[in-house]
């Protein structure tokens, strides 16, 4: 039997544009804030790093490319289809990005997306901030699914969505591709709910 009862919407629109970005703490001394134009050196700076271009696919040829890019992303807050922020400290240019792309309030779900420049790597900072999104996506915004993709070639990413708590669900085939050709994807999600991630 089919019921007539409309399916809820998991999070009520306008949760987002009525409210700022907000500023996330990172517990190592670092924050997630909005990027701002004076990033946009940075942001291309980014975009002719080999190991960003290649797992990302970020294309920013320019400063006037990166300054577009950055106005896109407040525009895709108030649309309500995107969150991204800066990882930087307190006053400090970035050396990071995070983000939720294809937010979906209406079914509660969204993608982690994230890189880091050269000089933040290897110290635990994507782990946290992974876990520091996911946890205001989940529990302060009210998205019910957060799913992490990446490359079967890039075992990085893997480790830092298992550390954050993300279960792996499957391989995508041939799902994304790069300039090398297509690549397979491990899917990565997690529940509201769910366990936290190993510490």
């Amino acid at each position: 039997m089919i019921s007539g009862t409309p399916v809820p919407r998991v999070v009520p629109a306008g949760r987002m544009a009525r409210n700022h970005q907000p500023v996330l703490g990172l517990p190592n001394g670092l924050e997630l804030r909005p990027w701002c134009r004076d990033d946009a050196d940075v942001l291309a700076a980014a975009g002719q790093d080999p190991a960003i271009r290649q797992w990302n696919l970020l294309l920013v040829e320019s400063a006037q490319d990166a300054h577009e890019r950055i106005e896109r992303m407040h525009r895709r807050w108030q649309a309500e289809t995107g969150a991204v922020w800066a990882v930087a400290r307190p006053g400090e240019e970035a050396a990071g990005l995070i983000g939720l792309n294809d937010i979906d309030l209406e079914g509660g779900s969204a993608e982690i997306v994230y890189w880091l420049l050269p000089a933040a790597r290897g110290g635990g900072v994507a782990v946290e901030a992974v876990r520091t999104v996911g946890r205001w996506a989940l529990e302060e915004l009210g998205l019910h699914r957060l799913r992490l993709c990446h490359s079967m070639a890039n075992p990085a990413s893997c480790r830092v969505a298992l550390k954050a708590g993300y279960a792996v669900e499957g391989v995508m085939r041939g799902a994304l591709l790069h300039a090398d050709g297509w690549h397979d994807q491990h899917l990565h999600a997690r529940l509201r709910g769910d366990a936290p991630g190993p510490l």
